[in-house]
């Protein structure tokens, strides 16, 4: 990546924004003192040559475990700067387009007028309410994100009682803890890590389900936290499933017998932990006379940049005459890609992948997130009813038990979601 013509585009943009971005700032400390404007010009461009040298040779060095997290968050502030300047620039480009019809139409209306235009070099100055709205704007984009860090181990449980009129009667009741999208090789805080697992265990759950991504890249990332993670039971068991980043695919093993071996020891970590791994296939819950199916495919995704390797018709043989069924399918595009399609007797799926894209917003009346536009389910419960189903199908999105790339949250916290089935 950084060899590609692509990385170096991007440099010249960022030179680009620093030097329109600094146009603004002279003009908002042009009445300040000449010693404060020299300190306030000279620290900006400290900073900002500064972020583009450490994004250039962040590449080139090593870091070991301990040392992950100050490498995470340099970058994350480094892309916190860009993009906070960004957001300024938006409000600044809106003010020169003002400033250049404002221009045009004046030289329009003189024209026209008196025969003339308006003499060369007449400037029209920017709004200085414009300029400081977008520096507003900008601080506080960068600041959320720096505050963000706090919150990586903020773990929020969600509760939701969810009805099925078909559910066997002896599962009525039923309490389920899901979680989502450890990614292991982030955690830097085994204490905080554990607080969370506690959590899992004060809600006395009677059945645990994992939708993926136990770790970033490699099985060897959770060496640190299997006994951590083997805290959690549940009566009716752990029940679990793989995500995207489980298979290694984002690292360049010398052989493809190196990345199998990597995806062998990730199988026997959930094995150690006591989880038992679903790989197309199903289990059959039982409670009396009564049954319902647990399913868990590899990951599939209706997004062509993530793998396919699910196989729910395989996942499901076998299970067909059972009442009620449960999915557990990392990726949350499964469900109208595939699910709501062709199986319609799958009363629940359960996933994660999205992580809330760690930032965005959710109050009373608010949810927002960009992951949205990429995907349209990607966060929470969501329902479809269809005809001739005594009860709507269902999808939750957790958020994510851990976080990747940015280490941190802002506004969609690591989640512990419990869901409580009735009929």
């Amino acid at each position: 990546m950084r060899n590609s013509p692509f990385w170096w585009i991007f440099i010249g943009f960022m030179l680009l924004l620093d030097f329109y971005f600094f146009q603004v700032l002279r003009t908002i400390t042009q009445s300040a003192s000449g010693r404060t404007r020299t300190i306030i010009h000279s620290g900006y461009w400290v900073l900002s040559v500064s972020a583009i040298l450490l994004l250039l040779v962040l590449p080139y060095l090593r870091f070991d475990k301990q040392a992950w997290l100050s490498r995470s968050s340099l970058f994350a502030m480094i892309a916190g700067l860009f993009f906070a300047k960004v957001v300024a620039s938006l409000f600044f480009l809106v003010d020169d387009l003002r400033r250049g019809i404002q221009w045009g139409a004046g030289n329009i209306f003189f024209a026209n007028t008196k025969g003339e235009s308006l003499q060369t070099g007449e400037k029209i100055s920017r709004s200085m309410f414009m300029s400081w709205a977008g520096m507003i704007a900008g601080s506080g984009l960068f600041g959320s994100l720096i505050y963000g860090f706090a919150n990586k181990y903020r773990y929020q449980v969600q509760r939701f009682r969810l009805s099925f009129s078909h559910l066997p009667a002896s599962f009525r009741g039923l309490k389920i803890v899901h979680i989502s999208d450890i990614h292991a090789g982030s955690f830097t805080d085994k204490e905080a890590v554990m607080k969370g697992v506690q959590k899992i265990m004060d809600e006395k759950p009677d059945l645990i389900l994992f939708t993926g991504d136990l770790v970033n890249n490699m099985a060897g990332e959770m060496d640190e936290y299997i006994a951590i993670f083997s805290c959690l039971n549940a009566p009716l068991g752990i029940y679990s499933t793989l995500g995207n980043h489980d298979y290694g695919d984002y690292v360049s093993w010398d052989t493809a017998a190196d990345t199998m071996a990597n995806l062998e020891k990730l199988k026997t970590v959930h094995m150690q932990m006591g989880w038992r791994l679903l790989m197309n296939e199903h289990v059959v819950l039982e409670k009396g006379t009564d049954k319902i199916a647990v399913i868990g495919i590899e990951n599939w995704s209706a997004k062509a940049r993530f793998p396919k390797y699910g196989d729910l018709a395989k996942a499901c043989s076998g299970a067909e005459e059972i009442p009620f069924k449960i999915l557990l399918s990392h990726d949350p595009s499964h469900w109208k890609a595939e699910v709501i399609q062709k199986y319609p007797d799958i009363d629940l799926m359960l996933a994660g992948h999205t992580h809330g894209m760690q930032f965005g917003v959710e109050i009373p009346g608010l949810k927002w997130s960009p992951v949205q536009y990429v995907y349209k389910e990607w966060a929470g419960l969501y329902e479809l009813a269809a005809e001739g189903r005594r009860s709507p199908q269902r999808l939750y999105v957790n958020r994510g038990y851990g976080f990747l790339g940015y280490p941190g949250r802002v506004g969609i916290l690591p989640e512990i979601t419990v869901l409580e089935l009735n009929g």
